[in-house]
C-alpha cells in the first residue's frame, strides 16, 4: 500500500471523508449483495442503518468494511476514480486518528 503524502493527507477533510463514507454506503446498497454483506458483518439491521447512516461511527464502519473486502473496495474506487488509499485516509480522518 502506498503511504499518503502530507499534501494528500491535508486534502482529506472531514467533510470529504463523510462524503466518501456516504458514497460507499450508497454504492454498497446498489450492489447485488453488498449491503447485505455489510449488515451481516456489522450485526445491525436495516432500520438501524437508516437511523445512523450519517453518523461518523457508521461512516467508519462502512469504510472499514470496504477496506476489509478488496472485491468491493477496488470496484468502488474505480467507480469514483479514486485510489484505495483515499478510503484509508478518509477512515482515519473520520475516526479522529489523523
Amino acid at each position: 500500500m502506498e503511504i499518503a503524502t502530507p499534501a494528500e493527507m491535508a486534502l482529506m477533510t472531514p467533510e470529504r471523508a463523510e462524503v466518501l463514507a456516504l458514497d460507499g454506503l450508497g454504492w454498497l446498497a446498489a450492489q447485488d449483495d453488498g449491503i447485505q454483506r455489510f449488515l451481516t458483518q456489522s450485526g445491525i439491521d436495516a432500520a438501524s442503518l437508516r437511523d445512523a447512516a450519517d453518523s461518523r461511527e457508521m461512516g467508519v464502519a462502512v469504510l472499514d468494511f470496504l477496506l476489509g473486502h478488496e472485491d468491493l473496495l477496488l470496484p468502488f474506487c474505480e467507480n469514483l476514480s479514486i485510489k484505495p488509499k483515499d478510503i484509508h485516509l478518509a477512515r482515519h480522518v473520520l475516526s479522529g486518528e489523523t
